[in-house]
C-alpha cells in the first residue's frame, strides 16, 4: 500500500471517530429527527468513541515512529554516499520519496495533534455533563443549594423550644422547669435551595426560594414520626439592571439585617451560630418586602424597602377598652391554634389562642445607605417608620363600664435608626463587626422579640423605648472558622397611673410596661405546676416585664472537606445567657424592696453538616 493511501485512509477513520463520538455534530436532515437517547447512553457512546480515538492515536504514533526511522536511514545513506566526481544523474525517484516522506510525518504529525486536542475538548464536556456546577433549563442557569444536618442541644433549664432558643423565654428560679435541664436533638435544621438566573442584555433576572424544616403544623409532635412541616425562607423575584437599580419583591432578609456586599441579597452577615435563633443583639427579620436599591460605582448603595408590619403587646391591669387584632383566622391562612382553655365555675369556657395578629394600618418603610470606601471596611446607615394602631373604647370615670358608643381609631407613627460597620483584617482571616439600632416601638426587629408596645390607662398605644446591640469577631482558615458573640437588648420600663381603681401606699396604682406594681413574687419562690394545659405538663412561671437580655456566645465550625464535592463540616458552640424582669412591689404593703429577678442559662450546641457544592 502507497504511503499516500494509508495517510488517506488513517484520516478518514479518524474523521469518522470523531464525528461520531460529538453529539453536538449530529443534525436532522431531511425526514429525520434528532437523537433523543438518553444521556446515559450518550456518555456511554462518548467514551467508547474515547477509546477508539486513542487507539488510533497509538497506532499513528507507531506509523510516525516507523516513518522517522526509516527517515533517519535515509538521511545516514545519503550522508555516507561518496562525493559524485562527475556529474552523475540522480537514482529516479530518490528525492522525490524522502520528500515524500517528510511530507507525509509532517501530515501525521498534525493529524495527531489535532486529534488529541478534540479528544481533550471531549473529555471536557464529558466532565461537565457528569459534574455540572448548574442546571442549564431553556435559557437559564438553575443552581441548587442547602445543607443536610444533625444536631442537638443541651440547656440548663428546660424551654420546650427545640433546637431554636426562645431567648426572652428562659424561666426564672421561681418556675419549675428551672431546675430541670433538656437535651433535643434535631435535623429540622436541614435547608434546600434553588436560584434561578436568566441573563438579558440589559439585566439579569433572578428567583430564590429557601425552606427548612423549623415550623410546627397541627399534626407535629416528637412521640413518633417527628413529622414536622416545611417553612418558607424566603422567597423572592429580582431584576438586577446593569445601570445599577436592582428591585427585588417577596419574602427576604429585612433591609434592616447588615449585609457583607452592598446592598445585595444572599450576602447577609448572619451570626455563624449553630442556634437558628442565632444570638442576641442580631437585629432582623425574614418577611414580605419590596426592595429597590442602586449601585453607584461599587461604593456608595442606596436601598428603601416597605415591608410586612406586626404590633408585639405587652399590657397588665387595663380594662377592656381597646382592640389591636385577633387570633388567627385557620380559614385564613393564619395559625388559629389554640394554646389552652379553661372553664370557671359559671361554665364559662375561655380559650387563649396560640397566635394573635394586629390589624396593621401600613407597612413598616426603611432606608438604608450603605459605603465602602477604598480605605476598607463595610458601613451602614439606616432607619425604621412603622404606624401603630388600634380602636379605642370610652370608658367610665370608675372604669366599670365601657361603651362602644363614640369608639374611635387611634394611630401613631414611631421608628428607630441604627447602624452596622465590619472590618476584614490579615488578608481576610478575622471579620470584626459592630451593630446597633435603638428606638420606640421597634423590639420585633431584635432577636429576642421583646414587646413594641404597651397600653395605656385610655386605651391607647404607647411605643416602648429600646435598644440593641452586638458585638461579632471571628477567625476564618481553609479548615476552621472560630467565633465569637457578645450582645444586648433592653427594653425601657413604660408606666402609667391608673385613675380607674383605689388608692394603694404609693398612691394609684400603676400599669404599662415594668409597672411597679407588677407582682414578681412568683420570680423567685418556686410553686406547684399548673393544669392550664394537662396534668404534668403545665410548669408553673411568672410573668415579669423583661428589662434586658444578654448573651455571650464561642464557637467554631471544622470543615473536614471543602471542594468541588461539597463541604462536610462539623461545629461545636456554647451560650451563656442572662435575662433581667423590672422589679416590683409584690402588692404588698408597706411594699417590700423593689427587686430585678434575674435568669440564666447555660447552653451547648452541636452540629454535623453537609454542604451541596
Amino acid at each position: 500500500m502507497k504511503p499516500q493511501f494509508a495517510l488517506a485512509l488513517a484520516l478518514l477513520m479518524a474523521t469518522c471517530a470523531l464525528a461520531q463520538s460529538d453529539p453536538q455534530t449530529s443534525k436532522a436532515g431531511s425526514g429525520h429527527r434528532t437523537s433523543t437517547a438518553p444521556v446515559a447512553k450518550q456518555l456511554e457512546d462518548m467514551k467508547d468513541a474515547i477509546s477508539a480515538q486513542q487507539e488510533q492515536i497509538q497506532q499513528l504514533q507507531q506509523q510516525i515512529s516507523a516513518r522517522d526511522a526509516a527517515i533517519q536511514k535515509l538521511q545516514q545513506q545519503i550522508a555516507n554516499m561518496p562525493p559524485p566526481q562527475p556529474p552523475a544523474p540522480a537514482a529516479p525517484g530518490c528525492c522525490d520519496e524522502v520528500s515524500g516522506l517528510q511530507h507525509d510525518v509532517t501530515d501525521l504529525k498534525t493529524v495527531s495533534t489535532n486529534t488529541a486536542q478534540e479528544m481533550q475538548e471531549t473529555q471536557k464536556r464529558l466532565s461537565a455533563l457528569e459534574s455540572p456546577t448548574a442546571i442549564h433549563y431553556k435559557g437559564i442557569t438553575i443552581t441548587p443549594g442547602g445543607f443536610l444536618a444533625a444536631e442537638t442541644v443541651w440547656r440548663q433549664r428546660g424551654e420546650g423550644a427545640g433546637i431554636n432558643t426562645n431567648l426572652n423565654g428562659i424561666p426564672y428560679p421561681g418556675a419549675n422547669n428551672a431546675h430541670i435541664s433538656e437535651f433535643y436533638g434535631s435535623g429540622r435544621q436541614s435547608r434546600v435551595a434553588l436560584l434561578a438566573q436568566g441573563k438579558l442584555d440589559n439585566m439579569t433576572m433572578s428567583g430564590y426560594y429557601e425552606a427548612d424544616f423549623l415550623s410546627a403544623g397541627v399534626t407535629s409532635n416528637n412521640n413518633q414520626s417527628n413529622s414536622y412541616t416545611m417553612r418558607q425562607r424566603q422567597v423572592w423575584a429580582q431584576a438586577a439592571l446593569k445601570s445599577g437599580w436592582t428591585f427585588t419583591g417577596g419574602q427576604q432578609w429585612s433591609l434592616v439585617t447588615e449585609t457583607k456586599k452592598g446592598l445585595d441579597n444572599r450576602t447577609e452577615a448572619l451570626p455563624m451560630t449553630i442556634d437558628p435563633q442565632y444570638t442576641v443583639g442580631f437585629s432582623w427579620a425574614r418577611q414580605y418586602g419590596f426592595r429597590v436599591t442602586k449601585n453607584y460605582e461599587n461604593r456608595v448603595w442606596f436601598g428603601f424597602s416597605v415591608e410586612n408590619s406586626q404590633e408585639t403587646v405587652t399590657a397588665h391591669g387595663n380594662v377592656n377598652n381597646y382592640l389591636i387584632g385577633q387570633p388567627g383566622n385557620g380559614g385564613g391562612l393564619y395559625n388559629g391554634g389554640i394554646a389552652s382553655c379553661s372553664t370557671n365555675a359559671a361554665g364559662v369556657t375561655t380559650c387563649s389562642p396560640l397566635t394573635t395578629y394586629s390589624y396593621n394600618p401600613s407597612p413598616d418603610f426603611i432606608g438604608k445607605v450603605a459605603f465602602e470606601p477604598s480605605f476598607g471596611g463595610h458601613y451602614e446607615i439606616f432607619g425604621v417608620a412603622t404606624q401603630f394602631r388600634d380602636r379605642i373604647f370610652p370608658t367610665s370615670a370608675s372604669g366599670s363600664t365601657v361603651s362602644a358608643t363614640g369608639a374611635s381609631n387611634d394611630s401613631t407613627w414611631t421608628g428607630g435608626g441604627g447602624g452596622n460597620a465590619r472590618w476584614s483584617f490579615f488578608q481576610k482571616h478575622v471579620d470584626v463587626g459592630i451593630h446597633a439600632l435603638a428606638g420606640r416601638g421597634i423590639g420585633r426587629y431584635g432577636t429576642s422579640g421583646l414587646s413594641d408596645v404597651t397600653v395605656r390607662p385610655d386605651g391607647t398605644l404607647a411605643p416602648i423605648t429600646s435598644y440593641q446591640g452586638l458585638f461579632t469577631l471571628e477567625y476564618h482558615s481553609p479548615h476552621w472558622d472560630w467565633y465569637g458573640n457578645g450582645g444586648i437588648e433592653y427594653a425601657d420600663r413604660t408606666q402609667f397611673l391608673n385613675p380607674f381603681t383605689g388608692q394603694s401606699t404609693f398612691g394609684k396604682p400603676v400599669i404599662g410596661y415594668g409597672a411597679v406594681d407588677l407582682s414578681n413574687l412568683s420570680c423567685g419562690k418556686e410553686s406547684t405546676p399548673g393544669t392550664s394545659f394537662s396534668t404534668g405538663f403545665s410548669p408553673s412561671g411568672c410573668s415579669a416585664d423583661t428589662k434586658d437580655i444578654i448573651e455571650g456566645t464561642a464557637g467554631f465550625w471544622y470543615k473536614f472537606y471543602n471542594g468541588p464535592k461539597g463541604r462536610l463540616q462539623m461545629g461545636l458552640q456554647y451560650s451563656y445567657l442572662t435575662k433581667t424582669a423590672w422589679g416590683g412591689t409584690g402588692g404588698k404593703s408597706p411594699a417590700p424592696t423593689i427587686q430585678n429577678p434575674t435568669a440564666l442559662d447555660n447552653m451547648f450546641f452541636t452540629s454535623f453538616r453537609y454542604y451541596l457544592p
